[in-house]
């Protein structure tokens, strides 16, 4: 199962906890989303790095109630939408890193959905069960050159060392086009040389103490290249946890916040390690970031709402609902 699935998976778990309210993250959801077809960036422009999450958000909902489940109409026409404006990106040509790989998880999101609902979509792009061979190709060759001396990837181009975040994002585009990552082994051989002192891992070599989020990251990815990962890891995650919910991106972090909690608890669930000693204040954590508009705030001074942070915050309730 790909990353992307992984995630999936466990956010459609989320209306569990969220009960009606679930029918407002769903509105949220749908009203973020651009005439074009893109979802709103926090400027109210069209992004595909918020379209990725838009999807997401609203695939994983349109299994708790009928009323938006496929063939829905609402459902059907955000697909198609979002399809004709993922379609504009042809084959990734001048897109940087990041949005590359949005590109390609936008494309597996469509295709899956695709297949899920059986090709009952009203846009002819969306009875696709597979990428176009032409669009595949040209984002992988565009994912291709970013890879780094080291062996890993880079947001950067032409970069010696590459990072965790972006061997993350490599690894998960990879899957979404159904393709193999190009020697694994090297990718391995990076991410050694991101591990801390501290027994956990930091996003670039030149940073010393491990970074919660980029940890979580190098836990997904070893998991999914199955290689090995020490007991020990677990524990350095849950020692990030907030004494009032919610995980630290870093140990020096003033507050919490919904993405790395959403995050850390995904990598304790993959390292099969316990978090039920910390599930109470985590949910009472995310509960304050719960905003009757139907989305999620990012932490306890964003006053902002978009797609990334509320399907941040089903994933992490998805996770707690177990």
């Amino acid at each position: 199962m790909s990353i992307r699935l992984e995630m999936l998976q466990v956010a459609r778990l989320a209306p569990k906890l969220l009960g009606e309210s679930a029918d407002l993250v769903h509105s949220f959801l749908l009203a973020q989303q651009n005439n074009d077809g893109g979802f709103k960036d926090r400027t109210g422009n069209s992004d595909l790095y918020y379209t990725v999450f838009g999807l997401d958000g609203l695939l994983a909902l349109a299994t708790r109630n009928p009323a938006v489940t496929s063939p829905d109409q609402t459902l059907a026409a955000a697909l198609s939408k979002a399809a004709t404006y993922v379609n504009t990106f042809e084959f990734g040509e001048g897109l940087d890193f990041v949005h590359l790989c949005c590109l390609a998880r936008c494309w597996g999101t469509l295709c899956h959905a695709s297949a899920e609902t059986g090709g009952h979509q009203p846009d002819a792009l969306l009875t696709r069960r597979d990428v176009p061979t032409a669009t595949r190709t040209g984002i992988l060759r565009g994912i291709e050159t970013f890879r780094t001396d080291d062996g890993g990837y880079s947001v950067l181009p032409q970069s010696q060392f590459g990072t965790a975040y972006a061997c993350f994002l490599a690894l998960a585009a990879c899957q979404d086009l159904g393709a193999q990552l190009p020697d694994s082994l090297r990718m391995v051989q990076c991410l050694k040389f991101l591990e801390t002192n501290d027994g956990a891992w930091a996003n670039e070599r030149s940073v010393k103490i491990g970074s919660t989020n980029a940890t979580a990251a190098a836990v997904t990815l070893l998991r999914h290249l199955n290689v090995p990962i020490h007991h020990s890891v677990g524990q350095w995650l849950l020692a990030r946890c907030h004494g009032e919910g919610g995980f630290l991106a870093a140990a020096a972090a003033p507050i919490p916040d919904l993405l790395t909690t959403a995050t850390s608890l995904h990598a304790l669930a993959g390292l099969q390690v316990s978090f039920d000693s910390v599930r109470e204040n985590c949910l009472d954590f995310i509960d304050t970031l719960w905003t009757n508009e139907g989305g999620f705030h990012g932490n306890w001074t964003d006053d902002h709402l978009d797609t990334e942070y509320t399907y941040y915050g089903l994933l992490a309730l998805g996770h707690l609902s177990l």
